[in-house]
């Protein structure tokens, strides 16, 4: 079982380490899921008496007012035999022998982090004592509760210290050691009071009385021994702590536990209580029950270890990799950073991802739409054919047909599908732009990188630009190419006229009947008609050829090639990751490491088991 408590103290000694010792921390705590006995205390109650006893050493600073500044971390460890020695993890290759040059390591790292002020700081101290002469036992003494300030201290000094103590023994992993002296009403006890407040049933609640031998003659503390004047679920164990003349003549400690024996067993009023009496006995007790309770809460330990560790993989795969440290590593990050961007765009596109559903919603709704509203018939009305017919001929009337006329007809109504298909372009345009907008939303390395970020936005919108100009060129070139060259055969196989047309003897602006100009404009109506027919085809090809084409191959290309020739610190410029990201990253990082520690430590424990 003595590997339980070590394990629980290497645990502890590691959330140290990190920073991690639940105080406030907006990460996953392993330190309140730990248990942990809390010594509590008033000033003068004797508390580092007995945790001196325990020990078996002298090695607490004293003095009045508040010696105890920040939560002492005492982790004890039995030993078969050897010299007693002292390692405190701020120093963890050094070891201490003189247990006054302890005391004093003590008192000089409160200063080191509260400075030489009196205040109080939750950072604990980790002291570890391996000695023959005690049980394996973790114990967390914290600063005594006050009533008042002394000088050199804030006014809240009283507040501070409470909540500190209460931070500690509010959480249920934590055993309660409180210690009162007999010679004082248990009903005016600092320890009792706010032990009761966190454990009004007393469950996890160990009472230790102090100073029995200091009590009026008279009195004694069998009620409270026996539990009578309060009760708690574990029996009440006083201790005969060295007085203060005992102290000055370093009396020795292992004389000092041979009196409290002595005391007990020859005081008449405690004869009945001895065996159950003593800071030997209470060592023991603590160590047994601290065993009991760390076993019990292996289960959940594994299983509270197994969930964050998914829950940090998880953040830390959220927040993605740490930047390289040398040009190449840079250039390499930001290559495929930029990649995964492109893979995202493609994956749009081509339908895994949505939003590229909406190119083919332009060519097969939006763009038939517009070419419809364009109205040929008006472009070909009776008026519109007779002046430019008649205005084709010139000085001359035509001899068969009026084919500058028809030219003239056909040019000037297929310029108006520009409009539809530059619009077709433009359309297009604006979904790839915001399918470019999406991609950088949702390809999460780019959040780290706000400079990288804007360069690859900048980048994709100037090569959707170039891209959308290239496309316009070729898609308003399909319509000069129709406009350029009309299609013979189809006024071949048109009804030819044989007769001139008009009446050579009236003025030339009456040349035609009202029929044949009607005729006219039916041709070239029908003509228009087979063009937009083809253009309804080919002008979507060509806006795919020139703009979807293109993203899906060289989105990126020109950026690429910028990139090539920047040096480190340019790169290093586009890799802007905000601190705040980078220090959670580390932290998480660091964590993590913790708790994979931590489970090949529980889990060794609970296959030994």
């Amino acid at each position: 079982m003595e590997n339980l408590i070590n394990l629980v103290n290497k645990l502890q000694r590691a959330c140290t380490a990190l920073g991690d010792f639940g105080e406030g921390s907006s990460l996953p705590t392993l330190w309140d899921a730990l248990p942990t006995i809390a010594v509590v205390g008033g000033q003068s109650s004797g508390k580092s008496s007995v945790l001196e006893s325990v020990v078996g050493k002298d090695f607490l600073p004293r003095g009045s007012g508040i010696v105890t500044r920040r939560p002492l971390v005492l982790q004890l460890h039995r030993i078969d035999e050897g010299r007693e020695y002292a390692e405190f993890a701020h120093q963890p290759r050094k070891r201490f022998t003189d247990f006054a040059a302890v005391r004093k390591e003590i008192s000089d790292e409160t200063d080191r982090e509260t400075g030489r002020s009196k205040q109080i700081s939750s950072v604990p101290i980790y002291l570890s004592i391996y000695s023959p002469n005690v049980v394996n036992l973790t114990l967390v003494d914290l600063p005594g509760l006050t009533k008042v300030a002394v000088e050199g201290q804030s006014e809240n000094i009283v507040q501070d210290i409470e909540n500190m103590v209460r931070a500690y023994i509010e959480k249920p992993n934590c055993i309660i050691l409180a210690v009162s002296p007999a010679n004082q009403d248990l009903a005016t006890s600092d320890a009792i009071k706010i032990a009761r407040e966190v454990d009004p049933q007393g469950e996890r609640t160990f009472g230790v009385l102090t100073k029995i031998d200091l009590m009026d003659k008279g009195t004694d503390a069998v009620d409270m021994l026996e539990g009578k004047s309060y009760k708690l679920k574990f029996p009440w164990i006083g201790v005969v702590n060295r007085s203060q003349a005992d102290i000055n003549k370093s009396v020795d400690m292992i004389a000092a536990r041979r009196r409290e024996r002595e005391y007990f067993a020859n005081t008449p009023e405690y004869r009945h209580l001895a065996s159950k009496m003593g800071s030997e006995h209470l060592g023991k007790v603590l160590s047994k029950h601290l065993e009991t309770v760390i076993k019990s809460r292996i289960p959940g330990l594994q299983s509270l270890i197994n969930k964050t560790i998914i829950e940090l993989e998880t953040e830390l795969s959220r927040l993605g990799k740490p930047i390289a440290t040398d040009a190449g590593g840079k250039l390499y990050m930001i290559m495929e950073i930029c990649r995964a961007f492109d893979q995202t765009f493609k994956e749009h596109l081509d339908g895994i991802r949505p939003g590229g559903d909406k190119v083919y919603s332009i060519f097969d709704n939006q763009l038939p739409a517009a070419l419809k509203r364009l109205q040929f018939d008006k472009q070909l009305s009776m008026e519109n054919v007779r002046k430019l017919i008649t205005e084709a001929d010139g000085y001359q009337p035509h001899l068969i047909a009026p084919e500058q006329g028809y030219r003239r007809l056909i040019e000037s109504t297929l310029i108006t599908i520009k409009g539809p298909a530059e619009a077709a372009v433009d359309a297009v345009h604006s979904v790839l732009k915001d399918l470019v907008h999406k991609s950088i939303n949702e390809t999460a390395e780019l959040k780290q990188y706000p400079s990288l970020r804007a360069e690859v936005m900048n980048a994709a919108s100037e090569s959707l630009d170039r891209m959308r100009n290239e496309s316009k060129r070729a898609t308003i070139q399909l319509v000069d190419m129709e406009c350029s060259y009309l299609t013979v055969d189809f006024f071949r196989k048109l009804p030819q006229d044989i007769e001139k047309g008009g009446n050579p003897t009236h003025s030339i602006f009456d040349r035609y009947n009202d029929s044949y100009l009607r005729r006219i404009g039916s041709n070239v109506l029908s003509y228009i008609h087979m063009v937009v027919g083809t253009l309804r085809h080919s002008i979507p090809k060509s806006v795919v050829y020139c703009q979807v084409r293109e993203a899906k191959r060289s989105l990126l290309d020109h950026f690429f090639t910028e990139l090539g020739g920047k040096e480190g610190k340019q790169l290093a410029k586009l890799l802007d990751e905000d601190p705040a990201i980078m220090q959670r990253r580390m932290d998480l990082a660091k964590r993590l490491e913790l708790y994979k520690s931590a489970q090949a430590e529980v889990d060794a424990v609970a296959w030994a088991k």
